[in-house]
């Protein structure tokens, strides 16, 4: 076992994180086990919402690249678990889609088509394919994945909200905080992951970000890092992976822990500023076969793993 094996593993045991046995909580934050892709639910006073949705099995393209396992009936099963109510019925205060990509916004047109399934509203950035690299364009199904998104939201007669600029409003016992929400500038072309929305989720003084895939290829965890501040526990930008959780970031943020969306292990830079660096230890919610963040209690806050339906 290599150094850094043996750091991570004291890191971890700072903290008590429990087999989950179906406590009941009443503010909580679920990191679903969606493989490498992000769907996190959040709980408070009794109501739900849904950010992102997961990878899901739809290839409209055929693109070899995209021949991934879909997750889109496990969020429907989880859904279905924890949120339905007396009558079978699950309502979604809200969803929120951080940015286009499959592994993101894949298995909301399944949720949304559930007939058990109410949604108040959705926030949902604009796509503009002509702001986006080649690569992805020609290679990913972007376009497809915001279309079945909106199409399904316009057929449920969902609300959609898409000027996310400065916005910040209340869920529950929460205050919920969106950055990055400007719409991408025109005539620049960038990756979709820096259109990523990130969303602080605070009760109490407890300090909750999820990065979406943020990453600061264009300069936006510099950016937006003063503005953040420090926070409790950080969902790492874009899975952990290269260009994210920048020293700038970690370093102004200063969680103290990490959760990561993926079995991979993070980058060798992100272990760097996250583990090595800062001493914060990093929980993959796939190795973990999901994580539960019960908020519950805001001065004793507790982590639970394993979550089985």
């Amino acid at each position: 076992m290599g150094a850094f094996a043996i750091s991570e593993y004291t890191l971890q045991k700072k903290y008590t994180i429990k087999p989950f046995d179906g406590s009941a909580g009443t503010d909580r934050i679920h990191f679903l086990n969606v493989g490498n892709s992000d769907a996190i639910l959040l709980e408070s006073a009794g109501k739900f919402a849904l950010i992102d949705c997961g990878e899901d099995t739809d290839n409209p393209r055929g693109l070899p690249g995209l021949e991934l396992e879909g997750h889109e009936d496990y969020v429907v099963d989880y859904l279905n678990a924890f949120c339905r109510d007396e009558n079978r019925m699950i309502q979604l205060e809200f969803i929120l889609g951080t940015h286009a990509h499959s592994d993101h916004l894949g298995g909301f047109d399944t949720v949304l088509s559930q007939d058990n399934v109410k949604v108040k509203k959705a926030y949902i950035k604009p796509y503009f394919e002509d702001r986006v690299i080649d690569e992805e364009v020609e290679s990913w199904d972007n376009l497809e994945n915001y279309r079945s998104t909106m199409d399904a939201i316009r057929e449920n007669g969902v609300a959609c909200v898409q000027d996310l600029t400065n916005l910040s409003f209340s869920f529950g016992s929460y205050q919920i905080t969106v950055f990055n929400g400007e719409e991408p500038q025109a005539g620049k072309k960038v990756g979709e992951n820096e259109n990523s929305l990130a969303v602080l989720v605070e009760k109490d003084g407890y300090r909750v970000m999820l990065s979406g895939d943020l990453n600061n290829l264009d300069g936006d965890e510099d950016r937006l890092a003063p503005q953040i501040g420090k926070i409790d526990v950080l969902k790492l930008g874009h899975h952990g992976y290269k260009d994210s959780s920048t020293k700038r970031y970690i370093d102004t943020l200063q969680p103290e822990l990490a959760i990561q969306t993926t079995g991979n292990p993070p980058n060798l830079s992100v272990k760097w500023n996250v583990s090595i660096r800062n001493r914060i230890p990093i929980y993959s919610c796939v190795r973990h076969d999901g994580i539960i963040l019960d908020l519950s209690d805001s001065s004793h806050v507790q982590l639970y793993d394993h979550v089985t339906l």
